[in-house]
């Protein structure tokens, strides 16, 4: 039976109040210091100093076989999924190889970031200090076509999270002009939109909003119309859903009959018991209108935010919950 997830009024509220903290405090340093203060988002990209008109396109010199991996990386990174043909290119030209050694720092957390990596080679090694004072935490490990760093660029913060090589790597970097220009509206419309609703998903709620922001560049969209199925009763299930238009309802199929159970709106999600339990779907969607939704599969969510597992030790009562029988 799909049970209806209710959600509280401070559930309703943002968990993104990190990122806001971290850009306060960055602002005290620089007043401080009698130093600018960058702003929002879009400040940077077109204040007065950073016009899109005064950018002039960086050139890396590299060999054929570097610009075809990096091509290769780009397109399995979800940061430059909104890149036309033209971007991209200006961005493969200003990308430079970096190679680290196991055991290398990347980035450090608090750091000032200027550039964001992509993995072309080897695995490294995501770790964060959630409050001073207590040990660091292992997050993941970033794979060849995911990349980091971008939340400096993004939000004009110190870097969330310590990148350390777990073996010899080769990363692209791409400096912070280039980002600002070609990559940083496109990536932070998505984000900002799709990043709401992951804050209110009782599952993710918890989560660092680090981590959900790499699970919002993750998300795709897909159209259905009135009266498809989105997911069958019995499928292996290996997709989780949210509803960003139209109204679906949740049906089950006993002796050869199929009743309506439960109905969706925009704004809830289906679709997480089966990524949680590893069991067949329980029940049917049908979208009773034109519908849109969002949605993330199985290997991205595991693969950037680590096994599921992990995240059900964090929100333990809640997990209980959701697999009662």
């Amino acid at each position: 039976m799909i049970q209806k997830k209710v959600l509280s009024s401070s559930d309703e509220s943002s968990e993104d109040e990190h990122v806001e903290e971290l850009q306060d405090k960055q602002k005290l340093i620089q007043a401080k210091a009698n130093k600018p203060t960058r702003t929002s988002v879009s400040a940077e990209v077109y204040g007065q100093f950073n016009k899109k008109g005064q950018y002039q396109a960086k050139k890396v010199n590299k060999s054929e076989d570097a610009v075809k991996r990096i091509k290769q990386r780009m397109s399995q990174a979800f940061m430059f999924s909104a890149l036309d043909e033209h971007e991209l290119a200006i961005v493969i030209d200003a990308m430079e190889e970096k190679k680290f050694k196991a055991g290398d720092f990347v980035i450090k957390q608090g750091d000032d970031g200027d550039v964001l990596y992509v993995v072309d080679q080897g695995q490294l090694d995501c770790f964060k200090v959630f409050k001073k004072g207590e040990p660091e935490k292992h997050l993941k490990v970033y794979q060849p076509g995911e990349s980091f760093g971008e939340l400096a660029l993004l939000y004009n913060v110190p870097r969330a999270a310590t990148i350390k090589a777990k073996t010899d790597a080769i990363c692209f970097s791409l400096d912070r002009e280039t980002f600002n220009h070609i990559v940083k509206d496109a990536a932070a419309k998505k984000r900002e939109k799709y990043e709401e609703f992951l804050s209110k998903v009782e599952l993710l709620k918890d989560m660092d909003p680090y981590e959900r922001l790499q699970i919002a560049d993750a998300l795709k969209v897909q159209k259905f119309n009135k009266k498809d199925y989105i997911i069958r009763q019995g499928e292996q299930g290996n997709t989780f859903y949210f509803i960003q238009k139209g109204d679906c309802i949740a049906t089950k199929t006993e002796n050869g009959t199929e009743k309506e159970v439960y109905s969706y709106k925009v704004g809830d999600y289906f679709g997480e018991l089966a990524l949680i339990k590893h069991e067949p779907r329980a029940a049917n969607i049908v979208a009773q209108s034109e519908v849109i939704v969002v949605y993330l599969d199985s290997d991205s969510f595991r693969r950037l935010i680590g096994p599921v597992d992990e995240i059900l030790k964090r929100n333990m009562s809640r997990y209980e919950k959701y697999v009662k029988k």
